[in-house]
């Protein structure tokens, strides 16, 4: 026994060497063994494995964030250019349909034109050309067009021309292919007219203005009014009767004048004329053609 200084005496170990590492590893890996199995069996450890992984789960949730974060600002991207692809093909399909969508609309005001016209043409008594205009001359002096129908299609001078509101005019010249039509505007172009409310008849004048007649062979005290709805009378065969010409705009008298001055408005588009009719001449208007008559008419009362 060992002794101390003061007199004591020391314990002297009953182990001089502590175990070995490798006895140490097999028995922690024997516990473990022994552990899991007994876990396996009747779930010990189960309390302390939730409470670690509650602890662990918010370390989890901030180690995946960069990878979140990437996945969803990748997803943003692509999210982002998928709409503005979209967004831009949409924009391109609605300027194709915008632009579809104002041919239909054309084409459907053409449609109702023509409807129009072909509805003229069938209430007519005479045979009837449909012509599409190709010039338009709207001089202040000289109110022509040229239509797109010739001497090849039977078209002859003095041929009335209507659309289907009204009388537009006459054909001026004709040549193989074409024929050129002067309008009821012009100012060297008279048209005998009547009153349609009571058969009142007179001549109405072009007067350079696109939208403007004139009568001023009507006494003062006429029986004439504004709102008065005028028609070819049908004198000088050149007209056939019945045909609307214009609306009376105004009666103007002046008691130091023996005529009154009547603007009548008229209801052929004239300065909107597309397509117009050619109306087949009657026996009176071929004998005027046979002797050589084929000016414009200005047949007064």
């Amino acid at each position: 026994m060992t002794r101390f200084a003061g007199g004591r005496q020391a314990i002297k170990p009953l182990f001089t060497q502590a175990p070995s590492t490798t006895a140490r590893f097999v028995l922690l890996a024997l516990l473990s063994v022994a552990l899991l199995a007994i876990d396996h069996h009747q779930g010990l450890l189960e309390p302390a494995r939730q409470t670690l992984s509650a602890a662990v789960h918010p370390v989890r949730l901030i180690a995946g964030l960069p990878d979140q974060l990437a996945t969803l600002t990748d997803q943003s991207l692509t999210s982002r250019r998928e709409l503005i692809s979209e967004n831009q093909r949409l924009r391109d399909r609605q300027r194709i349909y915008e632009a579809r969508l104002q041919r239909l609309d054309a084409l459907e005001v053409e449609n109702i034109r023509l409807r129009s016209l072909l509805d003229s043409s069938y209430e007519l008594e005479r045979p009837v050309l449909i012509a599409e205009l190709v010039a338009v001359d709207l001089d202040p002096f000289s109110h022509l067009i040229q239509i797109d129908k010739g001497l090849r299609d039977g078209i002859h001078v003095g041929q009335p021309v209507i659309d289907s509101d009204g009388v537009i005019g006459q054909v001026e010249r004709v040549s193989p292919l074409t024929a050129t039509v002067r309008l009821i505007s012009d100012p060297s172009h008279g048209i005998p007219v009547q009153v349609n409310r009571n058969g009142l008849r007179s001549v109405a004048f072009g007067t350079g203005r696109i939208n403007t007649l004139t009568i001023g062979s009507l006494p003062n005290n006429a029986n004439i009014r504004a709102g008065d709805l005028l028609v070819t009378s049908g004198l000088g065969g050149r007209f056939p009767a019945g045909y609307p010409v214009g609306e009376v705009r105004s009666v103007t008298t002046n008691p130091g004048r023996e005529f009154s001055r009547v603007e009548v408005e008229p209801l052929g588009a004239l300065g909107r004329v597309q397509e117009v009719l050619l109306i087949e001449r009657g026996d009176a208007a071929a004998a005027m053609a046979v002797t050589g008559e084929s000016g414009p008419e200005t047949d007064d009362e």
